[in-house]
């Protein structure tokens, strides 16, 4: 059984039962038999489709709000995530005739000779639970409307989600067997990909989960996409406005429970503002409300689970062992030791203590003075991941030399815990592989097939 208890009390608030493994290899064939007439309906029309898919869970929103409330815990204050999740869906609809459009080498009287982006066939979308709507759109809306037939899993703490939008998207006309939302443990996900399933398999999640896939995929030569987290760092130069670096930085690393695949999770400012940076940022933090997100009130919600927040607690407590100090008082956010965390602000902090090298996915951030640049470079490289970086400057050049020495998938220029759908959505070392959302997104949700027709 797939169940989701929820942050809220503990409770089960949702319980599914996964395919068989007969019913997954079912599934599979019934979106295969959909995909090439899926595929051969105009662009147009998938497109329109796809819209309408999206339109119809933005008009779910008001049932949608509280439902991430109980199975993850984000606050219902936020209002959920239809706004990037439509950003997102509507940049994909309105770059596809320029993405998948032939590429025309020659079209004379002796030959034509012309590159095809083609559908991969069936694509497998394994979701996470942290921004469950914006993390699947971002695989699903390009995929189906570059011809391909969909099967999104979505996370054990977040069921719901693929059941909404299944129903939003079938409503809105696009076929059943054409996007499914399936339930699947993971040996039969495992297995499914061995077997050769799917013609491409988007992941985005641990990077445990990313070798298991990876794993799976070993000899098939099936395409995968890995999304694995990070360890994102924000650098403030001598020359930052202080204030909406804090502001900025600060909520980065706070919002959503901490629980951001670009999340703020490290800072390193110039020295000369360090104090002036920690004494704002404790203000900031000491204004959060820890509670209910169920409550309007309520500005931090718990973690999605007990586990997540012992982890948070086991690296704090490590780290404050060896020498670093804790600035927010336990006082201000009682907590009963469970999914309810209280956020942490740790200084001297350095790069042998586990918080400032393992993803921490929660409400706690590490800040460190720095020299110059050149120390802030090398710090924020000192990491195995390398998703997104933010840099804090007045200089547009200077960012961009720092961005062009740093190790990671996307860099800031005075802003952070953003997800641009015009750019693409990457990373390097153990964050993955692969790129979503922008044109490249559509490259690798499709193949190249090139035509070489000789007229006469």
């Amino acid at each position: 059984m797939i169940t989701c208890i929820s942050p809220i009390d503990g409770s089960v608030y949702a319980e599914r039962t996964p395919l068989t493994a007969d019913e997954a290899t079912a599934a599979v064939a019934r979106a295969k038999d959909a995909q090439a007439a899926w595929a051969a309906r105009p662009l147009a029309e998938r497109i329109a489709l796809v819209r309408e898919g999206v339109a119809n869970v933005g008009k779910m929103n008001d049932a949608i709000v509280p439902e991430i409330a109980h199975q993850m815990g984000r606050p219902v204050r936020y209002g959920g995530e239809f706004g990037g999740f439509n950003e997102r869906a509507s940049h994909m609809a309105d770059i596809a005739e320029k993405a998948l459009a032939d590429i025309v080498v020659e079209d004379s009287a002796a030959f034509r000779r012309v590159i095809k982006r083609v559908p991969h066939g069936v694509v497998l979308v394994v979701a996470p639970w942290n921004y469950p709507y914006m993390t699947a759109i971002n695989t699903v809306a390009p995929a189906l409307i570059a011809g391909n037939s969909v099967m999104l899993k979505h996370a054990s703490q977040t069921p719901l989600v693929g059941e909404r939008m299944a129903e939003a998207f079938h409503a809105a006309g696009i076929p059943e067997d054409v996007f499914q939302n399936v339930f699947l443990d993971h040996q039969t996900t495992s297995d499914l990909i061995a077997a050769k399933s799917f013609g491409f398999v988007n992941f985005t999640g641990s990077v445990g989960g990313g070798k298991a896939i990876e794993r799976a995929a070993a000899g098939t030569f099936t395409g995968v996409g890995l999304e694995l987290g990070g360890k994102d760092p924000g650098y403030v130069c001598d020359d930052a406005d202080i204030d909406a670096a804090v502001d900025t930085l600060i909520d980065g690393a706070m919002f959503n429970a901490g629980q951001c695949c670009c999340g703020i999770e490290r800072i390193y400012v110039a020295e000369q503002h360090f104090d002036a940076f920690v004494e704002k940022a404790m203000a900031i933090v000491n204004t959060y409300k820890l509670g209910n997100p169920l409550d309007p009130e309520t500005t931090l919600g718990p973690m999605a689970h007990v586990r997540f927040a012992d982890e948070v607690r086991a690296q704090t407590a490590e780290a404050v062992a060896q020498g670093a100090k804790a600035l927010i008082d336990p006082a201000m956010f009682p907590e009963d030791g469970g999914a309810y965390l209280m956020p942490q602000i740790l200084i001297n902090v350095n790069h042998d203590m586990q918080v400032m090298r393992e993803e921490s996915f929660g409400p706690v951030v590490g800040i460190m003075p720095v020299k110059d640049d050149a120390e802030a470079v090398r710090l924020m490289n000192d990491s195995d991941f390398g998703l997104t970086a933010s840099v804090w400057t007045k200089d547009a050049t200077r960012a961009e030399a720092i961005a062009d020495q740093i190790e990671t998938g996307t860099v800031f220029m005075n802003r952070a815990d953003y997800l641009d759908p015009g750019l693409c959505w990457t990373g390097c070392k153990d964050t993955g592989k692969g790129g979503g959302l922008s044109i490249i997104g559509y490259h690798n949700l499709t193949r190249p097939k090139s035509y070489h027709l000789k007229k006469a």
